[in-house]
């Protein structure tokens, strides 16, 4: 806290800023130094106040030994001056009974015998005040069930008498009651007791987060596996790294460990590792403690032991040894608290939960299914149906089949390629004295080489292009003149890929690959004792070369080359068979009609191509190609058909190893195939399962990319929880958390996150996530309108949460920026809402600044018809005389309401038989309605209104939009 308030409205205030906070450390601190502020003061109830701030922090801070104490005091000024307390304090101050009673039942330093009297204090105060006794028994229930002794004579005691003023809220006893059935087993009475709770009809502070946790593995247990995997998501999501709610944290843990989602259960974990060191509750830690032993001791008997896992801070955890650390701290926790309490109740619940078999082997819980395997330090992929060539045993055999594989272009060299490098990399590696295989040098240019084309289809070309000239002088050194020819080759053409940077990117890029085409020719022309496979690879790069030119201008005058080089190709690679090559020839000339504009005969050409490759092979080039037919398929509309193809080629891509066929790009324009076809959820599946596959390539930028885009497309199908626990997932990444991922990037993720969690109703984590990126965003001098487009969000968030001063700070701060890339639509819609926010909750106290902002608006409006600017659907003009109509309204200034909605209906103009805005017509006919008959009491001309506007509908068939008017006409005919 800067300086200390100086008088008690500075106090008040100061505590009215530290309530808005999370509950931490922070809020304690402050409401900790608040307390020593007002004692300074010479009257007593801000003291009160101050305490009862304090009390709070450490309550739901999981401090349970300083609770007691702030209450202590409180009840010392009460007794001592019970007339500071009026009735809202007095009654605050009784329920806080029960906050006490809870603390001191998590101490199991604090004796049996102190609990009890407690709880006799309690109930002779209560009845001493005149109190019903139904929270004194709720109390002594809790402590039985606690205790595990007298469970169901206390419950009874209790759950039959009548609710008082002081009783727990209706989601806390419901939880209690449901725990109650549950502990005598009996999940469909418990599940029942909790509908309310679950289904959010009743909540509070702990509610339902704390209720979800425990009916986690009951809905399981009675086969409703679809609700537990939406209620683990919203839950943990409400729990997450609360110290108050580790034991919650805890049973979401245990909840992944028995559905199959340990790697998931880790991920959790070390998402709340500040918990093992932090919470202060040794109840609350025991049961947290618990949970993390059932997930570790899963991933342990899976065989996992040695994975790495978040834990205690000061040192590295594996797997097994935090298992046998958090084993021992919450056995002797078990066994402090069953000293205490005189039973076994902790240490045998403790045995019941670890001693639980998994209910499901695999439940998938989010958008991002992940398995212990993709934690370990090299994850083994899939292996294919096909019978893949073995490499051969002897060094030399597995020399010459590597070459002759790679010769071919057979996806199988990649594994004898790798066998080769481990052997060589050996130190007792010995370099065979075999004419066939060659010398070391050749071997090591042949490995360097085999690099190179995999930093290539990583697209770095830089390294690609340096690779490749190295590989080549090692293959002058060795006597291969053609396979340094070809190296090099390959080299100027990564070399010319390298982006560029600068407005004349496009030129520079054309120019450069034009240059590489040149010395690709050259390097053909002097090229001596070329193979003829070495040959064709120079006339493929050549090909490329001119095809990646026309790519980068778009230009006609381009293609032809490609088509003249192509057919050199085609030619050479028919003469001497290689079916590689002619494959190659025969895709990248229907690539090329594709992007010279000619989809049909692209098509034509991929057709023919197909059949020829089912025919004469090689089969390897089928997914790739069926891949690009698909593409093209889009691009004619087909996407019936493109689905066909691309289905086939991810398919038939399994038969070989990973990657080949590009399996990442098959799913990605599936996905695409999937939205033409009305299939979002395909399409969702398809994106989340192309984005892995990158990861897993080490492709993260494209990963990221398109888990973005599956995080939208879950937030437009309404899967909100889901849209969130992906984006958590996404934004706890080692990288991202390290700064190393591309801001940009990360702040569409943020951004996507805080629109989920508006959509969620989580107004204020949506407002905090907001602000941070306007600020943020301020800082892109080079893309202002993105600044614009989130500052307006906050705005509005800030403004739903009555934080105007605030809302008009981020308001403005979009206005700036739009001035430099307009967004005309989203600052109408921003300045207008918080106009609408601030009326409708200020009344006519915020009129002049909801005018104000409206103004702004007008601005706006003005600016864009300057600009030609046409809006989506209603014109900004007609917005914003609606607006004037609410705004208005809300402020009680009904004449001039009316007579902005009359404006709005004008401009709007009445609605035809299509749906463009009879729905947006009704609404304003409605309200101008509604105010002309109900708050300027004038139903007459209300009424030939409502009957015009509903004739009008009903003959144009809009019946829908009837309903409203209808309903409020018979209100106005009733008022008569």
């Amino acid at each position: 806290m800067p300086t200390a308030p100086q008088t008690t409205d500075e106090l008040y205030r100061a505590l009215k800023d530290n309530d808005r906070l999370p509950y931490g450390r922070v809020r304690t601190v402050t409401a900790e130094e608040l307390v020593d502020a007002a004692e300074r003061f010479a009257e007593p109830v801000p003291l009160v106040h101050a305490l009862l701030e304090l009390q709070e922090a450490y309550t739901y801070g999981s401090e349970p030994r300083k609770s007691p104490v702030v209450f202590a005091r409180l009840l010392t000024l009460f007794d001592e001056q019970p007339e500071i307390f009026d009735a809202r304090l007095r009654h605050t101050l009784f329920w806080r009974f029960k906050w006490v009673a809870n603390a001191l039942r998590q101490l199991p330093e604090m004796p049996l015998a102190s609990l009890r009297q407690w709880l006799t204090e309690m109930g002779e105060r209560y009845e001493k005040e005149g109190f019903g006794l139904q929270p004194y028994y709720g109390q002594a229930y809790q402590l039985a069930a606690h205790t595990g002794k007298d469970t169901t004579p206390a419950y009874e005691l209790w759950a039959g008498r009548t609710r008082t003023p002081l009783s727990d809220c209706e989601a806390c006893e419901i939880c209690e009651r449901a725990l109650y059935h549950l502990v005598t087993g009996d999940d469909e009475r418990a599940l029942r007791a909790w509908e309310p709770v679950l289904e959010g009809t009743e909540s509070c502070q702990e509610e339902p987060a704390r209720s979800i946790s425990h009916a986690l593995l009951p809905l399981l247990r009675t086969g409703r596996a679809d609700e537990a995997r939406h209620l683990h998501l919203a839950g943990y999501r409400s729990c997450r790294r609360n110290t108050s709610m580790s034991a919650e944290v805890g049973r979401h843990l245990e909840f992944c460990a028995l559905t199959g989602n340990e790697a998931r259960g880790l991920e959790l974990l070390a998402e709340n590792r500040s918990l093992l060191d932090e919470v202060d509750s040794p109840l609350a830690l025991f049961d947290f403690l618990t949970g993390v032993e059932v997930l570790l001791q899963r991933v342990d008997i899976l065989g996992h032991g040695d994975l790495p896992a978040a834990g205690f801070a000061g040192r590295a955890w594996t797997v097994s040894g935090l298992r046998a650390e958090v084993r021992d701290r919450a056995d002797r926790l078990a066994a402090r608290f069953d000293a205490r309490n005189e039973t076994t109740a902790h240490t045998d619940r403790r045995r019941a939960r670890l001693d639980r078999a998994p209910l499901l082997d695999a439940l998938e819980l989010t958008l991002r299914p992940r398995t212990l395997d993709d934690r370990a330090p090299a994850a083994p992929m899939a292996a294919p149906t096909r019978t893949a060539a073995e490499p051969a045993t002897s060094l030399p055999e597995l020399v010459m089949q590597a070459r002759a594989l790679d010769e071919e272009g057979h996806p199988d060299a990649q594994a004898c390629w790798a066998e080769l490098r481990t052997r060589v990399a050996a130190r007792d590696y010995t370099h065979p004295e075999d004419p066939a295989v060659g010398p070391l040098v050749r071997l090591r240019a042949d490995l360097l080489d085999e690099e190179a084309s995999r930093a290539g289809e990583r697209d770095e070309y830089e390294d690609c292009a340096a690779l490749h000239e190295e590989a080549a002088g090692l293959y002058e050194d060795a006597g291969q003149p053609g396979q340094a020819a070809v190296a090099r080759a390959c080299a100027v053409l990564a070399a010319a890929e390298v982006p560029g940077e600068g407005a004349e990117e496009t030129e520079s890029r054309v120019a450069a690959l034009t240059a590489a085409h040149a010395s690709v020719v050259g390097l053909h022309e002097g090229a001596t004792a070329l193979a003829p496979y070495q040959e064709a690879r120079l006339l493929r790069l050549r090909a490329t070369a001119l095809g990646l030119r026309l790519q980068a201008s778009g230009s006609q005058e381009h293609a032809a080359p490609v088509f003249a080089e192509l057919d050199l190709l085609h030619t050479f690679a028919s003469r001497h068979g290689i079916r590689g090559q002619i494959s190659g020839a025969r895709m990248l000339r229907a690539t090329t009609h594709a992007m010279s504009g000619d989809l049909p005969a692209a098509i034509t050409e991929i057709d023919a191509h197909l059949h020829d490759l089912r025919e004469h092979g090689p089969a390897w080039h089928l997914p790739r190609v069926l891949g690009l037919r698909g593409r093209l398929q889009l691009g004619t509309q087909d996407a019936e058909a493109a689905h066909a193809s691309l289905s086939e080629g991810l398919r038939l891509a399994a038969d070989w190893p990973a990657g080949t066929g590009d399996p990442t790009r098959l799913h990605s324009d599936l996905a695409e195939a999937c939205m033409h076809l009305g299939r979002p959820e395909d399409a969702l599946r398809h994106l989340t399962r192309s984005a892995e596959l990158d990861l897993r390539h080490g492709n993260r930028t494209d990963a990221f990319c398109a888990y973005s885009n599956a995080a939208q497309l879950s937030l437009d199908l309404g899967r909100v929880e889901d849209c969130i626990a992906l984006l958590d997932s996404l934004l706890g990444e080692p990288d991202v958390v390290a700064g190393e991922v591309d801001d940009r990037l990360v702040a569409q993720l943020r951004l996507t996150r805080a629109r989920a969690l508006r959509a969620g109703e989580d107004v204020k984590a949506a407002t905090v996530e907001l602000v941070e990126l306007a600020a943020l965003s301020a800082s892109w001098d080079d893309d202002p309108g993105s600044h614009a487009m989130i500052a307006a969000e906050a705005a509005v968030l800030l403004g739903e949460s009555g934080e105007f001063d605030r809302a008009r700070e981020a308001a403005d701060q979009a206005v700036a920026a739009h001035a430099r890339a307009p967004r005309y639509e989203q600052l109408s819609n921003c300045l207008r809402e918080l106009a609408r926010l601030q009326a409708q909750q200020q009344g006519p106290d915020g009129l002049a600044d909801a005018l104000d902002r409206l103004a702004a608006a007008d601005r706006i409006a003005e600016e864009a018809r300057a600009a030609g600017y046409e809006a989506h659907g209603r014109s900004l003009e007609t917005a914003l005389a609606y607006e004037h109509g609410r705004v208005h309204a809300y402020a009680g200034a009904y004449e001039d309401a009316l007579i902005a909605l009359d404006k709005a209906l004008a401009l709007l103009g009445e609605p035809g038989a299509e749906e463009d805005h009879a729905a947006e017509w009704a609404e304003c006919v409605r309200l101008a309605s509604a105010v002309e008959g109900i708050y300027l009491e004038r139903p007459a001309p209300a009424l030939s209104r409502l009957d015009a506007a509903v004739s009008r509908l009903s003959a144009l068939g809009h019946t829908e939009e009837t309903a409203p008017l209808t309903s409020l006409a018979a209100r106005l005919r009733d008022e008569e």
